[in-house]
């Protein structure tokens, strides 16, 4: 008799690990984040899964216990917010345990209180030099769980864009990894958007409003018909580079105003992936940034997933937070496969 199986995601976001999980057959009853924004996309997405707008740390073990309910076979996911452990945000160091450094803490703490039979976190790969992801696995390792952590890239897992991420993950019973790569070619960009409706800047299509593009300035409309693919600033015309790029100090960020490339992955994708000015975000040969859709996309979503009800406002502020923060469906399936392949392995013994 098959042992029943139920995953809570912590940060779910807008449902990018949870829906991996979901086409792997694996269980989510529910996600958790404090953004009200995920609630729609979450829950038109992935079945019956609930979604709960609560801060991480005041939830309770009892509300996780009460989630899993009676499942034989319990999983705890968390992706906590990248930002703090990004190179950007050395900022939040000062924030220590009660502030934003301090989510790993209260997974850890819902972890030793429900003792899941399988946890597994993704984040940035700098996270690994933070004392905070240190602590978390000696305090998984001091409850008896075995732990494999890593950082992965998510290219060689079917996702079309170059996003290496630390992967953990840690089982009660005996030792687990992450699955072999799944793509010895990464897919390429025109392999994943290649086929979509031709825009301009600042035009959406009739039938996908996610499929939509942020307007260019005229500098900036010059600025991307001289770029060329995988090209930077530096190609342009002086009369074109900005001043800031001019200072001795610009001179190191050549990753900013790129054109993306057909035959390759796109760059790693961020909350600001809409704009062409924020780094190598421009359509391989329109001239405009990549789409929301598109974006979506080389997150490894499907192409229908929906993200605003129908008739509902495009944000890009917003809906730039929720693709560029996602984790990508195709490495949350590699996790999810990850985990059934050593719970099989666990119940053949």
């Amino acid at each position: 008799m098959r042992r029943k199986t139920a995953c809570v995601d912590l940060f779910c976001g807008a449902g990018g690990l949870t829906h991996g999980f979901m086409l792997e057959g694996l269980p989510v009853v529910a996600g958790i984040d404090l953004d009200p924004a995920c609630r729609f996309p979450y829950e038109a997405n992935n079945g019956q899964a609930r979604f709960l707008q609560r801060d991480i740390i005041e939830v309770t073990i009892d509300e996780i216990k009460s989630l899993f309910g009676d499942a034989d076979l319990k999983i705890l996911a968390g992706c906590a917010p990248c930002q703090p452990f990004s190179t950007y945000a050395q900022r939040y160091e000062s924030d220590g345990e009660e502030g934003r450094w301090g989510l790993l803490y209260h997974f850890a703490r819902l972890a030793e209180g429900v003792m899941p039979d399988v946890i597994t976190m993704e984040n940035v790969p700098t996270v690994e030099k933070h004392k905070v992801f240190h602590d978390f696995k000696a305090s998984l390792e001091k409850l008896g769980y075995e732990v494999w952590a890593e950082v992965v890239d998510s290219s060689r897992y079917g996702v079309p864009q170059m996003r290496r991420r630390m992967v953990l993950l840690a089982s009660r019973h005996g030792s687990i990894e992450m699955i072999d790569a799944t793509h010895e070619k990464p897919k390429t960009v025109k392999q994943a958007i290649g086929r979509l409706r031709r825009l301009s800047a600042g035009e959406a299509a009739p039938r996908d409003k996610l499929h939509v593009t942020s307007t260019l300035s005229e500098t900036n409309l010059e600025r991307i018909k001289v770029s060329r693919p995988g090209g930077t600033w530096r190609d342009w015309p002086k009369h074109l580079v900005a001043e800031c790029h001019r200072a001795e100090s610009g001179r190191t960020y050549p990753g900013v105003y790129g054109r993306m490339e057909w035959d390759k992955p796109a760059p790693t994708l961020t909350t600001q992936c809409y704009g062409f000015g924020n780094g190598r975000f421009g359509h391989p040969e329109q001239d405009r940034a990549i789409s929301l859709r598109e974006a979506a996309i080389l997150q490894s979503f499907p192409r229908k997933y929906a993200f605003i009800p129908k008739g509902g406002e495009v944000s890009f502020k917003v809906l730039g937070r929720l693709i560029g923060n996602a984790v990508p469906v195709d490495l949350g399936r590699a996790i999810a496969r990850s985990i059934d392949q050593h719970l099989a392995s666990v119940a053949a013994q």
